[in-house]
């Protein structure tokens, strides 16, 4: 395991210490090391727990990873909005979700340096897909997805491997999901099915084909 390296945005003594002090408190452990990449849309997986944010930013921050975090616009009303945007929060308005993912991969191609955790469940409930913003977001920065986990049932969390989305959906989803299984959350009921909407748009036209022949 690699606690740093030259790569991508760090994080000072002070948050390095308070994310080592967390995660020793409660009895986690990191796993994986900090691709030599500068960039990335950091994959934040499963979400069941308000929990997840605050280990998530310790896993980052003792790995002298410094973060940025994309979060539901609500959590940026009244005097919170400066709490969590001085953890590297930045707020997103779900309504206005193709304008959004233009407007953020701009603004990383615009960055030398620059991690955004998006947690593609988009929710803390069970839904039956995830949110593509993570993809296209990816996609129109050409940067890679880092994937990341909090596995609640082992106490560890930590980065998996890091690839720059290629377009096949299907087979790049195959990919995520293959990391992800066997990691469950703190509430393993509420994970969202790791799937997008656009795989499912993709099979429709080949079902009718084969009905047609």
């Amino acid at each position: 395991m690699t606690e740093g390296s030259s790569f991508g945005p760090k994080v000072g003594p002070i948050r390095y210490w308070i994310g080592k002090l967390w995660l020793k408190a409660f009895g986690w452990q990191t796993v994986g090391e900090v691709p030599p990449i500068d960039k990335a849309v950091f994959v934040a997986n499963p979400h069941t727990t308000g929990w997840d944010l605050p280990f998530t930013l310790a896993v980052a921050w003792s790995l002298r990873m410094n973060v940025s975090w994309a979060g539901k616009s609500s959590l940026f009303r009244g005097p919170l909005k400066y709490f969590f945007r001085a953890l590297g929060g930045v707020s997103i308005e779900r309504s206005k979700r193709a304008s959004q993912v233009d407007s953020i991969a701009e603004a990383i191609t615009r960055e030398d340096r620059v991690f955004l955790v998006i947690a593609p469940a988009g929710t803390r409930k069970r839904r039956d897909h995830w949110k593509s913003g993570f993809y296209h977001i990816a996609r129109k920065a050409n940067v890679p997805m880092l994937l990341a986990f909090m596995d609640y049932s082992r106490k560890r969390g930590g980065l998996g491997p890091a690839f720059t989305p290629t377009g096949d959906i299907r087979a790049d989803m195959n990919r995520i999901r293959a990391f992800y299984d066997g990691v469950e959350g703190k509430y393993p009921n509420n994970a969202s099915i790791i799937r997008l909407r656009e795989e499912d748009d993709a099979v429709a036209p080949m079902q009718l084909a084969e009905a047609a022949e």
